[in-house]
């Protein structure tokens, strides 16, 4: 687990709300603190959905909402003259991103034990910060994923640009 400091937090809620940057990454969870409080679970809800709406939104294979699609949502709650109080997002990796990461990462660990890779950004008294993570479906002292992920996770800021500082 890494935590980075974002530095220019402006250029960083325009990546983040503005633009496709991170609409491949599901969102876990959301909360927004302003006026008043949003607490948003991206489980998704298959009965709101008809028989065939999930596989023709390409939501079939997954258990959370890409973050693209709640992102135009999450700006309309965010913007105005006001900065919010706090922010919290959970973002994690789809299914297959897991997958292809397992893979380039060299890993022993399958699919099938890792819960997530995660990233938690927040915005709490004026700082923000996006911090890695992973969760573990089984128990090991091997964490050589941990820190790929904590890496990728740097390089992904990096190479779009985003400034930070370690914490």
């Amino acid at each position: 687990m890494k935590s980075f400091l974002i530095t220019d937090q402006k250029q960083f809620m325009q990546k983040l709300l503005k633009s496709d940057l991170f609409d491949h990454f599901l969102l876990s969870e959301a909360s927004i603190c302003a006026a008043i409080s949003y607490e948003i679970d991206g489980h998704i809800h298959r009965e709101f959905y008809g028989a065939d709406e999930p596989e023709a939104e390409e939501l079939s294979d997954l258990e959370y909402l890409p973050f693209g699609r709640f992102r135009p949502t999450c700006f309309e709650l965010i913007k105005g003259k006001h900065t919010p109080l706090s922010m919290k997002f959970v973002l994690m990796l789809s299914p297959d991103n897991l997958r292809n990461t397992l893979d380039k990462s060299q890993s022993v660990f399958t699919p099938q034990d890792i819960g997530a890779a995660f990233m938690n950004i927040t915005f709490k008294e004026g700082r923000m910060t996006l911090t890695s993570a992973c969760s573990y479906k089984t128990f090991s002292m091997d964490h050589s994923f941990d820190q790929y992920w904590d890496g990728l996770v740097a390089k992904f800021l990096s190479q779009h640009e985003i400034p930070y500082d370690m914490k």
